[in-house]
């Protein structure tokens, strides 16, 4: 009859299932204490959810995840991964936009001209895997891709000149708002309805999956085209991984490169996911501003121009190298 073994490691609190004391350690189930940086329940949420429930169902006997809360009722979800490579979880669910504070590289994999397969091939993974570790994380996969960012507005806009608009932003697209001449401010996503309502805010940055459908009442434009992408990541802590065996890593391993692959934007089945789901926000009402000639190209290479930046100037060592692996 299995007993549950409670460890204390080097990260977070993982409970062991075992059949004896002297059992060997690679017969034990281990749990690791899931986190997401995003309101439990929340459409951002739910493909963390989705990679939990695939790994307990297919890890049973070897190696299952409790997901225990999320940002921001378990504290900011920018300290998250933080915390996470502190020992305070084993495994968190998060945009690299959140990890920013652990590891500023990582924002590589949001100006990705690659393919994932791809960047595997290149080596680029592998590169930016080694900074991970030295910060006591290791990079699984990407779980989720909710496809390009917008600007999203409730004042329309002839052009890339953002002078006098006061946008809500997360660091991701920071610098590109600032650039094009606009006033920005950060809040979490319970706030954007509100201030978008009283009009403390004319606009928002979101990926076109990740769109809240409640937000189309606050909402009248988005802006076409779409820039970065949106990925959303499976990291844990360097400890808990060192401490699992292999086939408890293999399987971990296998479910988020299936994860990964599922989630490749340039496949046939994300176009068709993404044309649907753009195809829904315009039937809600919502108008596109579409930029063409000059002002989309002022637009694609500010976005891209003001990203590298910010890394090249925060990681002179490692961002050069970043931007040859991962820009065509």
């Amino acid at each position: 009859m299995l007993k549950k073994i409670t460890m204390i490691l080097g990260a977070g609190t993982i409970a062991v299932a075992a059949a004896g004391v002297g059992e060997p350690s690679q017969a034990a189930e281990v749990t690791l204490n899931g986190a997401s940086c995003f309101p439990i329940g929340s459409p951002v949420t739910k493909p963390w959810a989705a990679f939990i429930d695939e790994v307990n169902k297919r890890g049973k006997g070897v190696v299952q995840i409790k997901l225990i809360g999320g940002a921001p009722a378990i504290g900011s979800p920018f300290t998250l991964t933080q915390k996470m490579a502190k020992g305070a979880y084993d495994v968190v669910g998060c945009t690299e936009g959140y990890f920013g504070n652990v590891l500023i590289e990582g924002a590589s994999l949001r100006f990705s001209d690659y393919s994932y397969a791809d960047l595997r091939k290149r080596g680029a993974l592998d590169y930016l895997q080694k900074l991970f570790h030295e910060k006591n994380i290791h990079y699984l996969a990407r779980h989720h891709d909710f496809g390009p960012f917008h600007l999203w507005l409730n004042k329309k806009i002839s052009g890339p000149d953002l002078t006098g608009l006061h946008l809500r932003i997360s660091p991701i697209y920071k610098p590109f708002f600032t650039a094009l001449g606009a006033t920005v401010q950060r809040s979490n996503i319970a706030q954007v309805y509100t201030y978008m309502e009283n009009n403390t805010v004319q606009g928002y940055g979101w990926p076109a999956l990740g769109w809240v459908p409640s937000w189309v009442k606050v909402t009248k434009y988005r802006v076409e085209p779409g820039f970065y992408q949106a990925p959303l990541h499976t990291v844990i802590n360097l400890d808990s991984w060192n401490s699992l065996t292999k086939a408890q890593q293999d399987l971990l391993s296998e479910v988020g490169l299936e994860f990964e692959s599922r989630a490749e934007t340039d496949g046939p089945a994300f176009q068709a996911l993404l044309k649907k789901q753009n195809d829904k926000t315009l039937s809600q009402g919502l108008t596109a501003i579409t930029l063409t000639g000059a002002d989309r190209e002022k637009w694609l290479s500010t976005a891209k121009t003001t990203g590298w930046a910010e890394v090249l100037e925060r990681s002179p060592t490692h961002g050069p190298k970043l931007r040859e692996l991962f820009s065509k």
